[in-house]
């Protein structure tokens, strides 16, 4: 079976033949894979402007990603700085506009592998809190690059806890200055990334305290290297903070502020301004200064999170087709290690989450457009929605993507243990979504406060009027309850209104649990503060039930859309009844607890479930062939289109300069060792 051109992989001379193993199961597809591409891209106009870019990318030299796996951390963070002003100078070429979709596949094709993400980070924080004339005069010198920037949040000693930052900036009324300070060594700015190295502006959160009152959290834009020769500018300690677990690229750094002054029109007024005189204007609300981080939160979904367990999927999933081990009957050749239940069980729910997430990234994309606008001029109505829905998703999303991703490397055995197999290099990479924007459970319960007021706001006003009124993504709480799953079969759980309901159930039930626990503390005496402190992890629980619940939902209402294509409507649906059901299994004691499910209906379900994975496997390439990532952009020896993992796994361990710079302990230390035994043989 030939490849398809945009697949072709790196150059390597066994790549003109695909491996027998992965062309056979390519050989019958239950669907169009090209149509299902086109969808996920959301149009086949995208497919083609993605591709284009995609090929020149490709055939500039100044790209090539195979050197990555064996390049020290200066290396890393060289190569990705040339990257990202090679692209921006084709840009410029070829008139991709800042923010286009030539630019976002340019960093899909290369994996996100270029510096200063955090200047865009910048970008949009100014456009989201800035003034119209603080965004007219800092974004065209940030995008023409007369400014290198950063989004410098993170302190040493705080992270999510945002009111609890450290950074001061006093406003001076004689000089109409903000004068900002780290006050302490946990004041310090610790994390921003492209601040270690490359950037000569920050965008610094801080305390604003003006007129003798603490006015909370407010951004200033800051100055810290000079534009003449990159050193750092007076009062301003700042530098790399070392080695990191992953992201060797990216220069994360350090910043102390000794009593370093800024202008007033400084300070990012779109939601708040201090005049001349010190006095202070409040335009928005206290949850207004989060916006930028809703925003990163939401397009980091659909943008790098996601697809990183995309990218295991493919990997361990084309792999697992070509590595063949034992025998499923003593006569039979070694069989594919996918073609055992318990590795489609291992892999399966992984690609089906993986699915589950796009759309869902992509509905929270949708539902973040429609709320934005209107936040920005000052209607906040849906901003605490928006705030809840996105906290919850981005933990669940990064939870999941993360214990798929290392699912996924385990599941190749030794050889996911190779850098080269791509596998360690995804795995060290979404390990940090758990904690960037948020930490995943400081995040889960800033839903779960949501949860609680709206479960108390429906049952405080039931009714008809409520429900239209209530905000979309917990409208269930509204809802009349099922008490009873009313499944008797196991083809009875394969249909969306009964396991989404049974979703709904669940998180109703854990909800309601919630809050009952709160007050009954708070009836017994504890305070507010202790009653919430000593319930945590019931709210935790619920709050991830909601977001299975949202995501189920999401999924669900994405196969409405398909009628017109049957075929990929069926295999996406079994990849929905999949994750629906492994989370029911999972989590089969909050099912079970109220008598909701029965012991014989978890069996059916179970069964149903198993039934899956052997319906999924005759579709299994095909689905992860749709994500249609290239070989250069997996930048992987096991997961490349034509199948030759072993060919690629050796040829480039050679290349490795452990195998060709020579041996210095040999000379120093080995070779000495082994003469001084010589005379005794």
């Amino acid at each position: 079976m030939d490849r398809p051109v945009h697949r072709v992989s790196m150059g390597d001379p066994w790549s003109r033949r695909v491996h027998p193993d992965i062309a056979s199961e390519r050989h019958t597809q239950s669907f169009d894979v090209e149509q299902l591409t086109n969808i996920l891209d959301g149009g086949a106009q995208n497919t083609a402007l993605r591709r284009k870019v995609e090929s020149i990318i490709h055939s500039d030299p100044v790209f090539n990603l195979k050197d990555n796996y064996f390049m020290s951390q200066n290396e890393r963070y060289e190569a990705s700085v040339q990257k990202k002003f090679h692209i921006q100078k084709i840009a410029e070429r070829l008139g991709w506009l800042q923010d286009s979709h030539e630019l976002h596949y340019a960093s899909r094709t290369l994996s996100g592998d270029l510096a200063l993400g955090l200047h865009y980070i910048f970008v949009k924080a100014l456009k989201s809190l800035g003034s119209d004339e603080q965004i007219a005069k800092w974004v065209p010198l940030c995008n023409n690059f007369q400014i290198i920037a950063t989004y410098a949040q993170t302190e040493l000693g705080h992270g999510t806890y945002l009111q609890g930052l450290e950074t001061e900036a006093t406003y001076d009324a004689d000089t109409q200055e903000f004068v900002l300070h780290s006050p302490s060594i946990t004041a310090i700015k610790w994390w921003p990334g492209d601040l270690g190295r490359s950037a000569t502006h920050a965008l610094v959160q801080a305390q604003l305290m003006c007129s003798g009152a603490r006015r909370g959290m407010h951004a200033f834009i800051v100055p810290v290297r000079s534009l003449q020769d990159h050193n750092p500018l007076p009062g301003i300690t700042v530098g790399d903070i070392g080695p990191k677990m992953g992201f060797e690229q990216t220069d994360n750094g350090f910043l102390r502020l000794d009593h370093v002054r800024v202008p007033r029109e400084n300070m990012l007024s779109r939601f708040a301004q201090v005049l001349p005189d010190g006095t202070y204007i409040k335009l928005g609300t206290p949850q207004s200064n989060y916006l930028s981080m809703v925003v990163t939160r939401v397009e980091l979904l659909l943008d790098e999170i996601t697809p990183l367990l995309q990218k295991a999927c493919v990997i361990a999933i084309r792999y697992s087709v070509i590595r063949r081990q034992s025998q499923l009957r003593p006569s039979d050749p070694e069989a594919k290690v996918l073609d055992y239940q318990t590795q489609q069980q291992k892999l399966f729910p992984q690609l089906a989450t993986a699915y589950a997430f796009h759309f869902l990234a992509k509905n929270l994309l949708e539902f973040f457009h429609r709320s934005y606008n209107a936040i920005l001029n000052r209607d906040f109505s849906l901003l605490p929605e928006l705030h809840a829905l996105s906290s919850g998703v981005k933990a669940m999303v990064a939870d999941f993507c993360t214990q798929g991703a290392e699912l996924c490397r385990r599941a190749c055995g030794g050889h996911g243990y190779s850098k080269l197999s791509g596998l360690p290099s995804l795995v060290t990479r979404v390990t940090a979504s758990c904690t960037y924007e948020g930490e995943n459970t400081v995040l889960y319960l800033q839903t779960a406060r949501f949860l609680i007021k709206s479960y108390l706001q429906a049952q405080a006003s039931p009714g008809a009027t409520l429900q239209r009124s209530f905000p979309q993504s917990v409208a269930y709480l509204t809802a009349p309850d099922l008490a009873r799953c009313p499944a008797q079969r196991a083809a009875d759980f394969l249909h969306p209104e009964v396991y989404t309901k049974a979703w709904a159930h669940v998180a109703v039930r854990l909800i309601k649990d919630s809050v009952h626990h709160l007050q009954t503390l708070q009836q017994s005496g504890a305070d507010r503060q202790e009653a919430w402190n000593q319930t945590t992890v019931i709210h935790l629980q619920a709050a991830k039930a909601h977001c299975y619940y949202v995501t189920v939902k999401s999924f669900t209402e994405a196969l409405e859309k398909l009628a017109n294509e049957p075929a990929i409507q069926q295999a996406l649906k079994r990849l929905c009844d999949l994750y629906t059901l492994h989370g029911i299994l999972s989590n089969a004691g909050d099912f079970l607890h109220d008598g909701f499910l029965s012991g014989a209906q978890v069996d059916m379900m179970r069964t149903a479930y198993l039934d899956l994975l052997r319906l999924i496997r005759k579709d299994a390439i095909s689905l992860t062939d749709a994500f249609d990532f290239t070989d250069q952009c997996l930048n992987s020896a096991l997961g490349c289109y034509d199948g030759n993992a072993y060919e690629r796994l050796f040829h480039w361990a050679q290349k490795s300069p452990t195998n060709t710079q020579g041996n210095p302990a040999y000379e120093k230390y080995i070779r000495p060792l082994l003469q001084s035994w010589r005379p005794k043989l």
